[in-house]
Parts: C-alpha cells; structure tokens; sequence
C-alpha cells in the first residue's frame, strides 16, 4: 500500500469524525470514532478467521442463521476456536457490517439521510458492545476487554436530544464506516494501525492540557523506542509506567523484529480503555500484553518484574502522596531521601530503575528542573551516578514541543550495565527543529542526529560532549546540559571608532536639518518647534 493509499484512509476517518465534532468535545468524540473504529476491527478480524475455518464446509459466516442445519454446532465450535485465538466472539447478526445494514435501511446508498428511512439500532449495537465483553467472562482475555466499550453510552444526550436523534447520527457514522477498506489482511504495512495512530494525534492537536495524559508526540515516542532499542532485535518485554492510549509500547515494538511481552499501566480510566484497544488493534495477541489500571507510584501493578526495555513519558512535576512508609518500599528505600511530594519526577526515575533489567535501558521525558534542582531531588541524583553508575546520557529537546505545554524539557537514559561507565554523553538538540503553526516540531533529520550522536558517543562542537564522572562531581550533581556543552556564541566585535564617525556625521545632519526648518517657520512666520 502506497504511503498516499495510507493518507487517503486517514483522511477518511478523520472526516467521519468529524460527522461528530459539532455535537461534542474532542475527548468525547474520540472515544465515540475510535470505539467504532475498533468495534469494526473486531468483526472484520472475526469474519475472516471463522471463513477460513468454515472453508472445509464451504459455507461463509454470515451465512449461519438459524435456517442452517447444524447452525448451533457451527457457532460453538467457531467461538472456542475464536475465544483461544482472538479472545472475543462475535455471532454473524453481531457483526459490524450488518448492524450498519440494519440501521441506514434505505439510506444505505444515500448521501443525504433521512431519519423515516432510518431504522432504531442503538439498543441492539449497546447490547453487542457488551456481549463482546461477555463472551470473554471466564477466559484468559477477560481483564483485557473487560468493560472496554464503558465510554461509549450511546444513550448521552451529547449524540442528540432525542433516541431517533442520537440513532441517525450513529447511523450514518457506521454507513461511512463500513464502506472504508481497513485491509486488516496486508502484510506489507499495518495500514489500520497506522490511520488509528494518526486518529490519536489528531484528537492530541485539539485537546490542549489533556493531550499529555494520553499522548506522546511520535517523533519524541521514535527517540526514545530507538534510545531503548540500541543494539538490540528483540526485546523480551518491554514497559511503561504511564502508558496513555500505548503508542509508546507500540513504537518500540517497530525498532526490533519482535517484543515477547508489552506492560504499562495507566491511572486515568478512559485512556486505559484505549490503550487496551490499541494493543488489539495493532495486533498483539492479548496473551502478549499485560496493561493494568492504577496509580502507578502509589499502588504499582507489576511488583517484582523487570524489564528489558522502559520507557516513559510522565506528567512533569505531578504531585504524588511521598508517603513516609513509601521509605520501606524497595523502589525507594536505597535512597534514603524520596522525592518531595510537590515534584514526583524522581520518583518515577526511581519506579522505573527498579524494574530495569540488568541487561536493560530506560528512557525517560522530564522537565529541564529535574536536572538541577537541590534538595532531595539533588541527592538522589547523586545516588544515581556516584553510587550506581546508572546515568548514560541527558538530551536537551527543544521548547514547545508537547501537546498541552511550552517548557523545555529533556531525555534522561538510564542502564545499569553501561558499556561506557566512566562518561556521559550530554546532547543538546534544543535548538534543531522546524516551526509548524504555534507547534515546534522534530523532523527525521534532526532525530537522526540525536540518535547517532547517542549511539557514537561523538563528541560534536556546541550540539554534544562526554563529561567525566569528576567534573559532574565537581559541579555538585547539577546536570543542566549548558555546563557540560558550551553552546555560546561570541557577539560580533563592535568598531567604536567608526560608530563615533558615524553619531558625528548625524549631529552634523541634524543641525543642517535644524537651520533649513528654521528658515521656512520663519518665512511663514511662525515659531519653531525647537
């Protein structure tokens, strides 16, 4: 598929969104196009592995009504295949195609819905939604769909005032859907996955503040999944503590030819729905992904595990509980200091130290503070490089760069096996990008520097530079990356004696100004103004 077939697609769905844009928020309208995005998915992924089951019996899926012989020995024996290899069933009448059939009834073909043609599905695709989650009471994929349609109410009153309302508008979202090619079985590209990716950016672009809780910009996201990846093809498992919708679990798995197993766990309810549809969506079986929901600093879910890969793109400078018995706790207690309540940042650095494998690398997003400031954050940046030998590099991004926020902020690479122990790299790629809008943004070119300067370890004139373990000592564990690279420019010499010619020559022409002004007051005898 050619990358203006993938452009085509993406604009497709974004149009169709769009269809809801007028009635709703952007927050709500997502998990509307995106639920419908991946409802359709489900059916389409189900409708083609039952066909290629019922080959042998050279019937197709939506063909088993009750009018078939054998139609219940058909189903059952297709749901315990699909519940072991999918891990949802969905019956033929359940499918996304017929429930849009069902609904648009004549307006099907129509481009201009009328709402008597219109036939009421909503109760029927609510009851769907929910037996999609039934079908999987008492597998090993019940926590992974376990009520993950919960935002879609199709009830709301934001759809419409009235039930026939809120019917057309859903409607006639499912008939442009459903005649939308998704082409789930390419094998050249993940072509849906890529449009939902895009669908998700979309939504970040307009949700300003918000965007951050579940959204990472991608080239940021390709940086880090390619810090992490260095040297590697495949990855046992890879983790993220604050994972949002899972784009970042998912760009990493694009580095290396295979990732065992994806971990995360998210806070915020609704972006972990998400995140657990994108995993499916991007084809991760769901034995392959462990994605819980809760606090992650103060009730961590995956307790004991380590990890080969983590990255993580936290909420700066959150508050958290910095509980005193939190002391005990092994992520913290080595320390002796934890983070101060007010800035949880270190204490993620911290979470995610303690997960990390011992042939492993982390790669974390925080903001510029966390590289200088003193007290316990001062201290435990001390542990970290004069005790452990845990940091390998800083890397300055530039201003303005994330959804929701202007500040600066910066990369902080972590191994606990560092190939290169006596230095670390600092970069400084703050001043390398190109302006969109009010947006600041990275492009392949300036990636690509930061991460063959990160790889080579070069030494590069005002942009990198290999400091000591002495001399980051000697500046007190301050890591802010303009004492470490010299990035200053020299102002162009100023010529005085030439300036002093210059203000003389324009006295001189003021007083001959002066004099001709003089002269015409007094020919039109007036005063003068000096």
């Amino acid at each position: 598929m050619s990358e203006d077939q993938k452009r085509i697609l993406e604009q497709q769905l974004w149009n169709i969104a769009n269809t809801l844009r007028g009635k709703m928020n952007a927050d709500e309208f997502r998990d509307y196009i995106l639920g419908f995005v991946f409802y359709k998915y489900l059916s389409e992924k189900m409708e083609i592995f039952a066909n290629e089951i019922l080959i042998q019996d050279n019937i197709k899926f939506r063909e088993i009504t009750l009018k078939i012989d054998n139609s219940k020995d058909f189903l059952e024996a297709i749901k315990e295949e699909a519940l072991e290899k999918l891990g949802y069933f969905l019956k033929p009448e359940e499918l996304f195609t017929e429930v849009a059939k069902r609904g648009n009834g004549d307006n099907i073909e129509a481009d201009l819905y009328d709402e008597s043609k219109t036939n009421f599905i909503l109760e029927d695709l609510q009851k769907i939604l929910i037996n999609i989650q039934l079908s999987t009471m008492g597998t090993e994929s019940e926590d992974d769909f376990d009520n993950l349609f919960e935002d879609m109410d199709l009830n709301s009153t934001k759809l419409g005032k009235t039930p026939e309302a809120r019917n057309l508008i859903i409607a006639k979202v499912l008939a442009h859907l459903d005649k939308i090619d998704f082409k789930i079985q390419s094998t050249e590209v993940d072509v849906l996955g890529d449009a939902y990716e895009y669908l998700i950016g979309q939504f970040a672009s307009g949700a300003g503040k918000k965007a951050g809780e579940f959204y990472t910009p991608q080239e940021i996201s390709k940086i880090l999944a390619k810090i992490v990846t260095t040297g590697k093809h495949k990855l046992k498992s890879v983790y993220d503590p604050t994972c949002g919708s899972g784009s970042l679990l998912l760009r990493v798995a694009k580095e290396v030819k295979e990732v065992n197993n994806f971990y995360g766990q998210e806070m915020n309810r609704t972006t972990y729905n998400l995140a657990r549809m994108n995993m499916i969506l991007h084809g991760v079986h769901y034995r392959k992904f462990d994605i819980k929901q809760e606090d992650t600093l103060e009730r961590p879910q995956h307790i004991d595990q380590q990890f080969e890969a983590i990255v993580a793109n936290p909420p700066f400078s959150a508050h958290w509980s910095a509980n005193p018995l939190f002391t005990s706790d092994d992520r913290f207690s080595q320390y002796g200091k934890l983070a101060p309540s007010s800035k949880a940042d270190y204490a993620f650095v911290q979470h995610m130290v303690h997960h990390l494998a011992e042939n492993g690398s982390m790669a974390i997003v925080l903001p510029h503070g966390a590289l200088f400031r003193g007290g316990a954050e001062q201290h435990i940046r001390k542990y970290l490089i004069e005790n452990k030998n845990f940091l390998d590099a800083v890397i300055g991004l530039p201003a303005n760069i994330f959804y929701g926020t202007s500040i600066p902020t910066c990369i902080m690479v972590f191994k606990k096996c560092r190939e290169n122990p006596d230095d670390n790299l600092f970069i400084d790629a703050s001043h390398e990008f190109d302006k969109v809008k009010t947006q600041n943004i990275l492009r392949d070119e300036h990636i690509n520097k930061i991460i063959d300067t990160f790889r080579n370890r070069t030494d590069l004139e005002k942009y990198s530079k290999k400091a000591t373990l002495q001399e980051i000592a000697e500046n007190d564990y301050n890591l802010n990356i303009p004492r470490y690279v010299d990035t200053f420019e020299a102002e162009a010499e100023i010529d005085i004696e030439a300036i002093a010619k210059e203000l003389k020559a324009l006295d001189e022409t003021i007083k001959t100004t002066d004099k001709t002004i003089a002269q015409f007051c007094a020919e039109l005898n007036i005063s003068t103004p000096f």
